[in-house]
C-alpha cells in the first residue's frame, strides 16, 4: 500500500466527492436494510393474521380481519417499493460520486505522466522502449483506477454493511448469525485465489496477443521482404504456432471461469440452507419468529456480493500497488537538464565550445574528445565526418537534448545552462537527422512549431526547403494529411518538409543535421541554393557526410572519433592531405559513377 499513498493528493483534491460517496453508500445500505425488517413484520404479521382469520371462520368479522391483513400488507408492499426506489437513487449517486472521482483522477494521473514524460531527458528514452512507456500510462493507470473506483467502493460497502448488519443479527440471535456468516469468509477467500488465477491467465492471454499483434504488424510491415524471400509459409507456420499458444490459453481461462460462477451459487446456497435449518430449529425452540429467517435471509444476500467482492478488491489492490509501484518508478525519475538561472532574452547567435566532453550516459560512449570551436553571429560552420563521429552530438548539446560531460557551450557569451529551457530551444531551428513527422496534415507539420502560422510564411518556407512543387502535386495540396510517420511521402520530401518545420520559425540558430541525404544532387543544389540566403545574418551549422553540402559554409569542421583532426575553409583543407580531401575525391568519384 505504500505505492498507492501517492494518490493521497488526488483523493484530496476530490475530497467532498469522496465524503459525498460515503454518505450515499451508508443511505443506500439504511434503504437495503429497512425492507428486511419491514418483511419480518410483514411474516410475523401474516402468519398472525392467518392464525385471527381462522379462529373467526363462519363469523362476520373473519371479513373484517382480511381487509385489515390486506390493507397492512399492502402498505409494507408500498413501503418496501419505497424503500427498493431510494437505494436504486442512492446508489445511482454512489457510483456518480465514487466512480466519476476515479475517472477524474485518471484523467489527471494521465496528465501528469504524460507532461513528467515531455520533461524527461534523451538518456531516459534511450533506456526505455515505447511499448513500455505507453503501457504505464495506460495499463497500469487504468489498473489504479479499479482501485480508485471499484474497491474502494466496495470497500467501504462493505465495511458500512457489515457494522449496521452483524451487530443487528446478533442483537436478534446471536447462534443464527454466527452459523449464516460461517461459509462467507470461504466464499472471500476462494474468490481471493480464484480471481487471482484468473488474473495471471488474463495477463498470459495479454502477452500472447501482444505477441501476435507484433508478428502479424511486422509481416505485413515486411510482406515485401517475405514475398521476395518466398517465405509466406514459414511466416503462416510461425503465426500458427503463435496462434495456438493464444488459443490454448484462452481455453485455460475459460476453463477457470467455468468453476468460477458454480463455486459462488454453491457457497451462496449453502449460506441460505444453513439460515433455513438453524433457524427452523430456532423457531421450533420459540427464539425467533418465521419472519426472522426471512430476514436473516435477505441479509446473507445482501452480505454475499460484498463479501465475494471482497476476494475481488483484495486482488485488485494488489495488481493497482504494483502498478503504482511502476508508475511511480517513472515519476520519480527526475530529469537533470534544467536551468541553473532560467534567462530569457533573444538569442544573437554567437556559439562557443570549450573543451567539451561527452560520454552517452547509457552506452558509455565517448563521443565527443576537448572539442572546441567558435561561431560568430552569422557566420556558418559545417562539421564533416564519417558515420558515428560525433556530429550529431553537437546538435544534441547545442539544443540541450544532452548536457556535456566536462566543459562549457556558451552562446552569446552565456552558459547554455543558464538560458531557460524553452526559450533556447524556441530560438534554434533543429533538423535532425532522423527526420519524423506527425500523422496530420502537411500544414500543421510545417507549423508545427508555431503557436500561428500564415499562409505566407508556410508557402515561403516550402519553397526554401524545395518541396512546394511537391506539395502542390497533390489533390489536397497543404492539407494533405500525411500517413504513420509521414509514410505518405518519400524519404526526401520528409526531409524538405522537417526543414521547412525549422526555417519556418526564423530561428536565429539553424541547425541541419545531414538533412539532405535523401535529396538527389539535382534538389541538393537548389536548397544549398535557397540556404544561402536564408544563412545571411543568422548562424548555422550544417551537420553533413556530404562534401557538397559542407562547401556553402564559412568554415568546416572535419571530425574523426570526436575529434577535430581538420578546421578550415574548403579552399583551405583542400590544399592539406587529410580526411576531407579524402572524403572529396570518394564522393566525387561515386557522383561520377552515377
Amino acid at each position: 500500500m505504500k505505492s498507492l499513498s501517492y494518490l493521497n493528493k488526488y483523493l484530496l483534491k476530490y475530497k467532498y466527492r469522496f465524503l459525498l460517496g460515503i454518505l450515499f453508500v451508508v443511505l443506500s445500505n439504511v434503504f437495503a436494510i429497512i425492507p428486511a425488517q419491514i418483511v419480518r413484520h410483514a411474516f410475523d404479521l401474516v402468519k398472525e393474521g392467518i392464525t385471527l382469520h381462522n379462529q373467526y371462520a363462519g363469523l362476520d368479522r373473519q371479513a373484517a380481519i382480511y381487509d385489515v391483513l390486506a390493507r397492512n400488507v399492502t402498505f409494507y408492499a408500498v413501503i418496501i417499493l419505497v424503500m427498493a426506489l431510494l437505494k436504486g437513487v442512492f446508489t445511482f449517486y454512489m457510483r456518480q460520486t465514487i466512480i466519476v472521482m476515479s475517472r477524474l483522477i485518471e484523467n489527471d494521473l494521465k496528465n501528469e505522466i504524460y507532461h513528467h514524460y515531455q520533461t524527461l531527458p534523451l538518456s531516459f528514452y534511450r533506456r526505455n522502449n515505447t511499448g513500455d512507456l505507453m503501457a504505464r500510462i495506460s495499463e497500469d493507470v487504468s489498473r489504479v483506477r479499479m482501485y480508485l473506483g471499484p474497491a474502494i467502493m466496495y470497500g467501504i460497502n462493505l465495511v458500512a454493511l457489515f457494522l449496521m448488519v452483524v451487530p443487528y443479527m446478533f442483537s436478534i440471535n446471536s447462534k443464527l448469525t454466527l452459523y449464516t456468516l460461517l461459509p462467507l469468509p470461504v466464499l472471500s477467500i476462494s474468490i481471493f485465489y480464484v480471481n487471482n488465477i484468473i488474473e495471471k491467465k488474463s495477463d498470459q492471454i495479454q502477452k500472447s496477443l501482444s505477441g501476435i499483434t507484433t508478428f502479424v504488424q511486422e509481416a505485413f510491415s515486411g510482406i515485401r521482404v517475405i514475398k521476395s524471400f518466398v517465405r509466406e509459409d514459414d511466416s503462416h507456420q510461425n503465426f500458427a504456432v503463435a496462434s495456438n499458444q493464444y488459443k490454448d490459453k484462452s481455453l485455460e481461462l475459460n476453463f477457470v471461469n467455468a468453476l468460477f460462477f458454480p463455486l459462488i451459487l454453491f457457497l451462496i446456497g449453502l449460506s441460505t440452507i444453513i439460515t433455513v435449518y438453524v433457524g427452523g430449529q430456532e423457531v421450533i425452540s420459540g427464539a425467533i419468529t418465521t419472519g426472522t429467517i426471512a430476514e436473516f435471509l435477505i441479509y446473507v444476500n445482501m452480505l454475499t456480493w460484498p463479501v465475494t467482492s471482497l476476494g475481488w478488491t483484495s486482488s485488485l489492490v494488489q495488481r493497482a500497488a504494483a502498478s503504482q509501484a511502476r508508475i511511480n518508478e517513472f515519476l520519480h525519475t527526475k530529469t537533470d537538464i534544467v536551468s541553473q538561472k532560467n534567462i530569457q532574452k533573444e538569442l544573437a547567435g554567437d556559439v562557443v565550445f570549450e573543451d567539451v566532453n561527452f560520454v552517452y550516459p547509457d552506452t558509455k560512449i565517448h563521443a565527443l574528445k576537448n572539442l572546441n570551436f567558435r561561431i560568430k553571429h552569422g557566420e556558418s560552420l559545417a562539421v564533416i565526418g564519417n558515420t558515428g563521429s560525433g556530429k550529431s552530438t553537437i546538435a544534441n548539446l547545442l539544443c540541450r537534448l544532452y548536457d556535456a560531460t566536462s566543459g562549457k557551450i556558451f552562446i552569446d557569451g552565456v552558459d547554455v545552462r543558464d538560458y531557460n529551457i524553452a526559450t533556447l530551444r524556441s530560438q534554434i531551428g533543429y533538423v535532425p537527422q532522423d527526420v519524423f513527422l506527425f500523422s496530420d496534415t502537411i500544414r500543421n507539420n510545417i507549423g508545427f512549431g508555431l503557436d500561428y502560422m500564415s499562409d505566407d510564411q508556410m508557402v515561403q518556407a516550402a519553397k526554401d526547403a524545395d518541396v512546394y512543387e511537391n506539395v502542390m502535386r497533390f489533390p489536397e495540396q497543404f492539407e494533405t494529411k500525411l500517413g504513420e510517420r509521414g509514410i505518405t511521402l518519400s524519404g526526401g520530401q520528409k526531409q524538405r518538409v522537417s526543414m521547412a518545420r525549422a526555417l519556418v520559425r526564423e530561428p536565429k540558430i539553424l541547425m541541419l543535421d545531414d538533412s539532405l541525404s535523401a535529396v538527389d544532387t539535382k534538389t541538393e543544389n537548389a536548397i544549398l541554393n535557397n540556404l544561402k540566403r536564408i544563412m545571411e545574418d543568422r548562424t548555422t551549422i550544417i551537420i553533413s557526410h556530404r562534401v557538397s553540402s559542407a562547401k556553402l559554409a564559412d568554415n568546416i569542421l572535419v571530425l574523426d572519433d570526436g575529434e577535430v583532426v581538420q578546421h578550415g575553409t574548403h579552399e583551405n583543407l583542400m590544399q592539406q592531405e587529410g580526411l576531407y580531401k579524402a572524403l572529396y575525391e570518394k564522393q566525387l568519384q561515386t557522383e561520377d559513377l552515377d
